[in-house]
């Protein structure tokens, strides 16, 4: 597969999402988990991590580092995810549905990820 639109839809989101991270930190560190530490630190590592994963999904050689890179990103985002769902607080306002739901969207955007391999 050489490079498809949506390879491109993908490294987009993903850069988005990393910007983000450095835009508006205090949305993100209002959902971290308080069991993990220094929490501004962590927003910012996961924003430049999305940042280069994204940058990486776009070049044929580092592609591969790109996919495993946002597969194992994912899975620690679970982290966040499960935490939402742990109090009213933690779920910052964001009906318990749709938290339910994002769930499920970690592994279908993974799932997207490892196509490209």
């Amino acid at each position: 597969m050489n490079n498809p639109w949506h390879v491109y839809l993908m490294a987009g989101i993903y850069i988005l999402a990393g910007v983000m991270h450095f835009v508006k930190p205090n949305i993100y560190m209002r959902i971290m988990p308080r069991y993990l530490p220094n929490h501004k630190i962590l927003v910012y590592i996961s924003g430049l991590a999305e940042i280069i994963f994204g940058l990486a999904l776009c070049l044929p050689e580092t592609r591969s580092f790109a996919i495993y890179g946002i597969i194992a990103m994912l899975i620690v985002f679970l982290l966040v995810h499960f935490y939402m769902l742990s109090s009213q607080k933690a779920s910052a306002g964001i009906p318990k549905w749709i938290l339910v739901l994002r769930i499920p969207l970690q592994f279908g955007l993974m799932y997207w990820a490892w196509w490209y391999l």
